[in-house]
């Protein structure tokens, strides 16, 4: 097994606020006192039961003169309704610094290894935040009526971040609640009467009330004022609290055109909504897709050219590097280059190498000349691309034109999209090339034995 090196480490000892964050959550009290405590100031037992935090951390906190970590002052400011914002926090000054000699091994020893895939969960050390996201978005999730977009391919980050926004909502006392479409069978989506029962029957289901769409849906009406009605009389009638919504793989409609243009439009009608009426301020939206939106929406009608809009981009080599030290490797410049080089920045490609190369099933150097080979840690995923491919024999000879080509290639636009939001090709404007090296070695490979 091989040894790690020993590096010194900086730790600082948390964070405190700054006289602007300090100030922003005393007015932030000072507001919820006159609100809701009939203008007497909260003892500080009333503030640890409201914000969760002991009396001993909240004294640390209102003095700031000790450093708590920095989930301590997101507790006290969302129990105030606030977004902790990176001017609100500060690291104490130098002289509590503290310099010990880590053994790299030691970082991570009480870390355990995920084997990535699928969402990541909330309380994972492995989650890198893609900055200004994070923040962004958990800022305007707490606006009357609003409406985040997340937009990249397969395997980004979409859910998990989706997943973080639904928790910092819940923590602010809403009601949450995710829905794939990937969970819908493919009959669903044949009409949209039947899609849009079931698209409610879901968020009844989801805030655990009981079904009532006998008692709502109406035939002279409609399938989407019946659905309009159901949420304003039923599901957003029933409390004050705001209800925040996570739709998930909403690309899968743009399959069914015609489903797609009403059912979007009934999202953006609900956003408008909020401008004017109280009720839908309580809604609150947030959208993830794959890909561009390749079918003809009209402008007025659209959800996808309002709201906040966000793009996760690839990890960067710092990010990447950053990463591999939690999984206690040492890593210098040069090898996290190396992995980039390989599989660019995919969130779970990069993931992947780190899980193994940290369980020494394989070392980098490894990893590098087998990975595009059968064996190889990534076969599984690079089988799936293949099978994906094989369904759509047009998507296969277009991907076939681009790894087979040393410069960028223009292919169908539609096409250009699904390829992208399968992560296997970068878009430059109307050209397209390979995403990573993996992605052009094993495929190359393929298409030189048709596939």
């Amino acid at each position: 097994m091989r040894q790690m090196t020993l590096q010194k480490h900086k730790r600082r000892r948390g964070v405190i606020l700054t006289p602007q964050g300090l100030n922003k959550l005393q007015e932030a009290k000072s507001e919820a006192e006159f609100k809701q405590n009939f203008g007497n100031r909260y003892t500080l037992e009333a503030l640890s039961d409201r914000t969760g935090l002991s009396v001993d951390t909240l004294m640390k906190v209102l003095k700031c003169e000790a450093g708590v970590d920095k989930q301590t002052l997101q507790c006290c400011f969302s129990a105030f309704n606030l977004v902790l914002e990176a001017g609100d926090y500060c690291s104490p000054e130098p002289q509590m610094e503290v310099v010990e000699e880590l053994d790299a091994t030691q970082l991570a020893k009480n870390l355990e290894p995920e084997l990535p895939g699928g969402q990541v969960p909330l309380d994972s050390a492995f989650y890198v935040e893609r900055v200004p996201a994070e923040s962004d978005c958990y800022k305007t999730i707490l606006q009357p009526g609003a409406l985040i977009r997340i937009k990249a391919p397969k395997r980004m980050g979409k859910t998990s971040l989706m997943a973080r926004i639904l928790d910092r909502a819940a923590m602010q006392g809403y009601r949450t609640v995710p829905l794939s479409f990937q969970l819908a069978d493919s009959e669903i989506f044949q009409h949209l009467d039947k899609f849009l029962r079931w698209f409610c029957a879901n968020i009844a289901l989801g805030v655990q009330r009981p079904n009532q769409l006998e008692n709502y849906w109406d035939d002279i009406f409609g399938s989407k004022i019946s659905c309009k009605m159901y949420f304003e009389r039923y599901i957003l009638a029933e409390t004050t609290q705001p209800l925040v919504l996570g739709l998930d793989d909403v690309d899968r409609l743009f399959q069914y055109p015609g489903l797609a243009d009403d059912f979007f439009g009934l999202l953006r009608s609900w956003h408008e909504e909020a401008k004017n009426r109280d009720i839908w301020k309580r809604l609150r939206l947030i959208v993830a897709h794959s890909t561009e939106v390749y079918i003809p929406l009209n402008t007025n009608q659209s959800p996808f050219n309002v709201g906040l809009p966000i793009e996760l981009h690839e990890f960067n080599r710092q990010q990447v590097q950053d990463l591999s030290r939690l999984y206690g490797l040492d890593w210098s410049t040069q090898q996290a280059e190396q992995l980039m080089t390989l599989v660019g920045g995919y969130p779970y490609l990069v993931r992947l190498a780190l899980y193994h190369i940290q369980r020494h099933d394989l070392t980098l150097e490894k990893l590098l000349q087998t990975s595009p080979t059968s064996p190889g840690i990534y076969s599984d995923h690079l089988q799936r691309q293949l099978w994906n491919l094989q369904q759509h024999p047009d998507l296969a000879a277009a991907f076939g034109q681009v790894v087979e080509s040393s410069t960028s290639v223009k292919i169908d636009l539609i096409q250009a999209f699904k390829l992208q939001s399968m992560g296997l090709v970068h878009l430059q404007g109307d050209r397209a090339r390979p995403s990573c090296q993996l992605y052009c070695q094993y495929f190359r490979d393929r298409f030189n034995t048709n596939l």
